[in-house]
């Protein structure tokens, strides 16, 4: 980015404090021959404390990468986001002024650009749609979790994920646990029998409230939503698939990744009862079932004042292993003996990018494709939180043929799917009664 470039940007922004974006990493060593310009080209869509900090850690994985186009569909907050990464990266931050874009469309313009990776980091409502242009672009991807909000979605991304194949185009997704050093240890471990048969798992998601953005004067209603989507069904569907997520899919990945059949589960809102609190609930308990007879259970929860806890059980034959949260130490559990497994000194949100930018750089003889979990972690949560608010047993085919809800248009003066009355209250799913408010 030139020094006009900057000045223009602040000229239109605020500076985003430093604490928005992610501490950078060591760098991973240089991966270029001598005399030989060896820079791969990034674009952002979604500039957010997310989209930053997915910029950041492809920034710390590789060196010669940089990013040169982005997009948010609120144009101060990413122009603050672009300024940010410049004052940490210099100019590896390399945004001009005519390669940033905002507005629903943005991200096709970014598209457009000469790059080679994309970063789509947006609320998940409009993963699938990005995905799948983004892959028709010739553009490889990396794609933030979770990657859809409804079975349509589901099924849109295992065809674009069919296409990667077919163009050669490498697709990681941010179910980043999949890269942590101690977790592919542990599952390597159970996979060679060290809780004997894996029999069950379970994944917990304890927190607190979700955080949500006042209100301002003049602010229309899809503009007030799209500052606070993630307590919104239709970008978010629920906290089950935009954060227990991680729990769910390291569950699935100890079960080798197999499909459940159905599921079925209960919850609803104890605390949520203001106005402006969205449309979704605050505890949820699901059951998934296999078809060899295993289940998964999964419980979240954001309730102030309550204990805290984001880990993964998954019980053996003979013993039982535990996976905290991300870049966690894992245990494994065999009569009354713990033997621990120590978490790596890379952080695995930058070796996720460093997959797919090596993949990138070796021209083919290495591919990563990461559509088949992502899709069926995904799948597994959207499941859960249909069975949830609809009170009956729903089938993993049930969930691939639904379709949740989307505004009449996507600009800030359309009408987005859910309307507050006249106390500020959203009408949410309440178990075999429909739609309705909480008094």
């Amino acid at each position: 980015m030139t020094s006009q470039s900057r000045r223009n940007f602040l000229k239109n922004s605020a500076l985003l404090s430093a604490s928005a974006v992610v501490a950078s990493h060591t760098f991973a060593p240089l991966r270029v021959h001598a005399g030989e310009d060896n820079t791969l080209k990034l674009g952002v869509v979604g500039c957010g404390g997310r989209g930053c900090g997915a910029v950041g850690n492809a920034l710390d994985a590789d060196p010669a990468v940089k990013l040169i186009a982005a997009a948010d569909v609120f144009p101060e907050r990413g122009k603050n986001g672009i300024v940010a990464l410049h004052d940490q990266y210099g100019d590896r931050i390399a945004v001009e002024d005519d390669c940033f874009f905002d507005g629903f469309d943005g991200y096709k313009q970014v598209l457009q650009q000469d790059i080679d990776i994309v970063l789509l980091t947006t609320p998940q409502h409009f993963r699938p749609v990005m995905i799948k242009e983004a892959i028709e672009a010739g553009k490889h991807v990396f794609a933030e979790k979770p990657v859809a909000v409804d079975g349509v979605g589901i099924k849109m991304i295992q065809e674009a994920g069919e296409l990667a194949k077919d163009k050669g185009l490498n697709l990681v997704g941010g179910l980043v646990n999949r890269y942590g050093t101690s977790t592919i240890e542990l599952i390597k471990r159970l996979a060679d029998g060290a809780i004997g048969d894996v029999v069950s798992a379970r994944g917990d998601r304890m927190g607190g409230s979700l955080w949500k953005r006042p209100r301002t004067e003049g602010q229309s209603e899809m503009e007030y939503q799209m500052t606070n989507w993630v307590n919104f069904n239709w970008m978010a569907s629920e906290y089950i698939n935009d954060v227990t997520i991680h729990q769910l899919d390291v569950a699935l990945w100890s079960f080798n990744d197999a499909t459940p059949i159905g599921a079925y589960g209960m919850g609803g809102r104890l605390s949520r009862r203001e106005a402006d609190t969205g449309d979704m609930y605050d505890s949820m308990a699901v059951v998934y079932e296999f078809a060899d007879g295993r289940s998964l259970y999964a419980f979240s929860r954001q309730i102030p004042g309550s204990f805290s806890r984001a880990h993964t059980k998954v019980n053996g034959s003979k013993g039982y292993a535990i996976l905290g949260n991300v870049e966690s130490q894992a245990s494994i559990f065999v009569d009354g003996t713990e033997t621990k497994i120590p978490r790596g000194t890379t952080s695995p949100f930058v070796i996720e990018h460093r997959v797919l930018i090596d993949a990138v750089r070796s021209g083919g003889s290495t591919y990563v494709n990461n559509t088949g979990y992502m899709t069926n972690s995904t799948g597994c949560a959207i499941l859960g939180r249909m069975c949830s608010y609809n009170g009956q047993y729903v089938t993993w085919d049930e969930m691939l043929a639904s379709e949740g809800d989307k505004p009449s248009e996507y600009s800030m003066d359309a009408t987005p799917p859910t309307l507050p009355d006249d106390q500020g209250r959203y009408k949410i799913a309440l178990p075999c009664l429909g739609m309705g408010y909480l008094d």
